[in-house]
């Protein structure tokens, strides 16, 4: 891979060569076509190795993606690409089984919730540096709830409003990531709590002016009965806090801007 600088702006193929962007940068990147085929690789034995490491890589793009949407969907908040992030850190989590040989390695995320804690969506404009205010979250694995305490905000100290939008409003989701394992009997990484895995509930709030005083206020999130009682030590709770600017929309109703907000894990449990 290679990071084309200069005059050139292009995207697509040139000869034996691919340009692409990526979201959150303004290069572009040149990769060149070739390498093995397919069928060697998956035939040869040379490539053994490789084919155990790309088995992993699977279970760990399987846990980015669901790390991802039990974020409450708050991705859609992020300015970079997440998911490459999410997939890295599922690796480093799997590296963590000793036990079991490369190829089948499990990736329990139990084993280190902290991993995830402190996860922000953000880089340009962090979740702390866009709600300037200290909130409490009280999180509960027996109830399968959690509520965040937001202090009173006076926007125009305690919020920065980057593009300058008219409204903004707070959200609070709670979701469930489950532990990967390898299932020998069909070769494949699953989930070790089926029904939970992936699921999330979101508390979103209504939308306020950027230029007000908002009272000190509680937001609760909580799972159904039937929920809770599947939870299980397998399970790991999300917490995500969020800011999320609108704009006036068609009908003349506040509408979200893409893209305008922040996000961030404030708890696992």
């Amino acid at each position: 891979m290679a990071i084309v600088k200069g005059a050139i702006v292009m995207t697509g193929s040139f000869g034996n060569a691919s340009f692409y962007t990526v979201r959150g940068s303004d290069r572009v990147i040149a990769r060149t076509k070739g390498g093995a085929s397919k069928e060697k690789i998956k035939s040869s034995p040379k490539f053994e190795g490789l084919r155990k490491h790309q088995k992993e890589w699977s279970g760990c793009a399987k846990f980015g993606s669901v790390a991802r949407y039990a974020m409450g969907g708050l991705h859609r908040l992020a300015d970079y690409n997440i998911t490459p992030v999410l997939n890295g850190m599922g690796k480093s989590l799997m590296k963590l089984d000793a036990e079991s040989e490369i190829g089948k390695r499990h990736l329990r995320l139990t084993t280190y919730r902290q991993a995830l804690e402190g996860f922000n969506l953000n880089r340009n404009y962090p979740l702390n540096t866009v709600l300037r205010v200290n909130y409490r979250c009280e999180l509960s694995r027996e109830t399968v709830s959690a509520t965040v305490d937001f202090p009173r905000i006076n926007t125009a100290i305690d919020l920065l409003n980057v593009q300058r939008l008219p409204f903004f409003r707070l959200i609070v989701s709670l979701g469930v990531v489950s532990d990967l394992h390898f299932n020998a009997e069909y070769n494949d990484y699953e989930p070790t709590l089926h029904t939970l895995h992936g699921i999330s509930e979101t508390n979103t709030g209504a939308w306020q002016s950027t230029q007000t005083i908002v009272p000190k206020h509680s937001m609760t999130v909580a799972f159904e009965e039937t929920e809770q009682a599947d939870m299980t030590d397998a399970a790991t709770l999300l917490v995500c806090v969020a800011v999320e600017f609108g704009n006036v929309g068609f009908t003349g109703q506040p509408v979200e801007v893409k893209y305008a907000g922040s996000a961030k894990v404030v708890a696992v449990g």
